[in-house]
Parts: structure tokens; C-alpha cells; sequence
């Protein structure tokens, strides 16, 4: 029993399975089963391009899974969803929902922010509008950018991937 539980917290040096970088199914087809080695590179240009390509945004997901720290991103990526709500009833169901799994002291997924950013971001969901997560969401970006993406960069998790790349596209030239 203790071996098969123990499997469950050793982190895995091997990234051979890219099987990860496959988007869920019901984000359409997968366009990030042939990554280009220009394409794997040019994540290293900024974060912003990083995170502004599905294929991308997956590897980085999957890299803070393997830190066991992903809600950052996962933070991100719901305030981007809730940007997009147009329904008064639906903002406020889903600010209150961001609120408790991320937000609130002692959420399950805490982010990590200051007090006076924890209380501004509650006072302005009181009445929500499709901004009312901007600060909080700028403050968690500019914490990814300064630390997960250049640990991103750095990790054998990027690097084993552009390898990867570039051997498949060097086996495809020859």
C-alpha cells in the first residue's frame, strides 16, 4: 500500500509523455500534436506570447502542475473567462465562485496577495462588472511573469521540449 500511494508524491524528472499538451477535448481540434520548434522558441520571447498560444499556456499549466503550483495560472485563466460573461447573474455567480476557490483567506486554491489587494478585490465584488478582478489578476500576472515563467524557461520541462522539437524537425528535414 505505502509504494502504490508513494508513487503519488514523487515528482517526475521525466517529461517524455507530451500526451499533457493535448488541449480537453471541448477546446476543438488539437493543434498541439506537431509543435515547431520556432513555435516552442518563441514562448521564450515573452510571457505574453506564452500565454497567448493554446499550445503554450498548456505547457506551462502542465509545468506548475509538476511544482504543485498551479493556481496562478488557473486563477488567470478564470478571471480571463469571466471577462468575457455578459450576464449581471452570471458575473455575480462566478465572481463569488473565483472569490471562494481563490481569493478568500484559507480558499482552497489561495492566491498569493496582499491584505489590502484581498480586501479591495472583495469590496468590488460586492457589485460585480466584468473589471472588477483586473487588479487582482494584474497583480497574480506580474507574479507568474517574475517567477513561474522564468523558472518555465529554466526547467528541464522546456528544455526536454525544444530538444524534443528539434529533433523531430531535424529527423523531418533529412
Amino acid at each position: 500500500m505505502k509504494t502504490r500511494l508513494g508513487c503519488l508524491s514523487i515528482k517526475s524528472d521525466s517529461y517524455n509523455d507530451f500526451s499533457e499538451f493535448l488541449p480537453p477535448a471541448q477546446a476543438g481540434p488539437a493543434k498541439c500534436i506537431k509543435l515547431s520548434t520556432e513555435e516552442v522558441t518563441r514562448w521564450a520571447d515573452s510571457f505574453d506570447i506564452l500565454l497567448s498560444d493554446q499550445c503554450g499556456l498548456t505547457a506551462f499549466r502542465t509545468f506548475l502542475k509538476t511544482e504543485f503550483s498551479d493556481e496562478n495560472i488557473e486563477f488567470w485563466m478564470a478571471c480571463e473567462d469571466y471577462k468575457k460573461i455578459k450576464s449581471p447573474a452570471k458575473l455575480m455567480s462566478k465572481a463569488e465562485k473565483i472569490y471562494k476557490e481563490f481569493i478568500d483567506v484559507q480558499a482552497p486554491r489561495e492566491i498569493n496577495i496582499d491584505f489590502r489587494t484581498r480586501e479591495e478585490t472583495k469590496q468590488g465584488l460586492q457589485e460585480p462588472t466584468p473589471t472588477s478582478l483586473n487588479l487582482v489578476q494584474a497583480r497574480v500576472y506580474s507574479l507568474m511573469e517574475k517567477d513561474s515563467y522564468p523558472r518555465f524557461l529554466r526547467s528541464k520541462f522546456y528544455q526536454d521540449l525544444l530538444n524534443k522539437t528539434h529533433i523531430h524537425c531535424q529527423r523531418k528535414s533529412v
